[in-house]
């Protein structure tokens, strides 16, 4: 089963106050002069589900169309660790993934929210940078978030962001996971190729993985 958990991107979404408000128009329209449809969109890289690039928040960093792939496909985990704001501590998480199975995978979904606002929420859940170096020394590559950043929408310094610096992990933010069960799933949420940009928005999805039991092997006999 796929699970598509990317928020819908239309005019008049929430966006971080002062970015870049999502804008759409049409620039061409079929009629008897024009055989297709053509919109124009405007918007902020950083609409909806989107994969923050290191140069987001790193003067000399990548941006989102040279960072590797790898990370944003594969096998993942969501928990959840519901009314943590305004910072969910490394014990709180340690305590949601206590009766899950170990090792983490590489990737790591976390749900903060009970219903994902429809309008912005400057009291989001934050990431605490304790939980960040954790994650790294679990070996986890991508951490993923319900809210708008792993810092809170008042932080200069970014703490979050630059423990995943330190570990090279890779960051998504404003996922959709209302209706998504903890456990582990396959993750598949690519970023655009945009050379020069801070960051991607991303069709983010999630795929059931086959119980062992219920797959079959078909032998090849030559």
């Amino acid at each position: 089963m796929l699970y598509d958990i990317s928020p819908p991107l239309h005019a008049g979404m929430p966006v971080w106050p002062g970015d870049t408000a999502l804008q759409e128009s049409p620039a061409w329209q079929l009629d008897a002069h024009c055989p297709v449809n053509v919109a124009r969109l405007t918007l902020s890289p950083h609409s909806g589900a989107h994969a923050d690039a290191p140069l987001h928040y790193q003067a000399d960093g990548l941006a989102i169309g040279l960072v590797g792939l790898d990370a944003y496909l594969g096998p993942c985990r969501v928990v959840h660790c519901l009314d943590a704001a305004p910072l969910l501590s490394l014990a709180r998480l340690q305590q949601a993934l206590a009766d899950q199975p170990a090792p983490l995978p590489p990737r790591l979904l976390i749900r903060s929210y009970r219903q994902f606002p429809p309008q912005w929420d400057a009291g989001f859940c934050a990431m605490d940078p304790a939980l960040i170096d954790w994650l790294g020394q679990q070996g986890v590559r991508l951490i993923g978030v319900d809210s708008a950043s792993l810092d809170a929408a008042d932080s200069k310094t970014l703490a979050a962001h630059h423990a995943v610096a330190r570990h090279g992990m890779a960051i998504l933010e404003n996922l959709y996971l209302d209706e998504i069960a903890a456990g582990d799933y396959e993750l598949i949420a690519l970023p655009l190729k945009l050379i020069n940009l801070d960051a991607s928005p991303v069709r983010a999805v999630l795929r059931t993985i086959p119980s062992p039991t219920t797959s079959t092997t078909t032998a090849r006999r030559d």
